[in-house]
């Protein structure tokens, strides 16, 4: 439920890099639901084409125990936009510590970019 109200973007994904966490503010950020993400590959799904090898490693670093501070990248909106997104992603771990995914924890930058740019 905190993760579900939570007032900042929280994904999560499996081994594999299919969708298993989508909260409302992911969903109110994107358009896209956790209906329209559940199941769906994170990387070729919702990140832009420029950004999927470097958000492809960010969630292999954290599959392998290695979590991420501060990383920029863009997510794509149901409706074609790029939301610009600072990320902190870290390991999922089942009761007996094997690493089952990744979680990342955002917020929304898009207005701080446009203002630098």
């Amino acid at each position: 439920r905190l993760i579900d109200t939570a007032n900042a973007p929280i994904f999560g994904v499996d081994t594999e890099g299919k969708v298993t966490v989508w909260n409302k503010c992911a969903a109110n950020l994107t358009g896209y639901t956790d209906e329209d993400t559940m199941g769906h590959n994170l990387v070729q799904g919702f990140i832009t084409e420029d950004f999927r090898s470097s958000v492809q490693e960010v969630l292999d670093q954290a599959l392998q125990g290695s979590e991420t501070a501060n990383f920029e990248f863009p997510l794509l909106t149901k409706n074609g936009a790029r939301v610009e997104v600072l990320l902190n992603a870290s390991s999922r771990r089942d009761v007996e510590g094997r690493v089952v995914g990744m979680v990342g924890i955002g917020q929304d930058i898009t207005a701080r970019i446009a203002q630098e740019q």
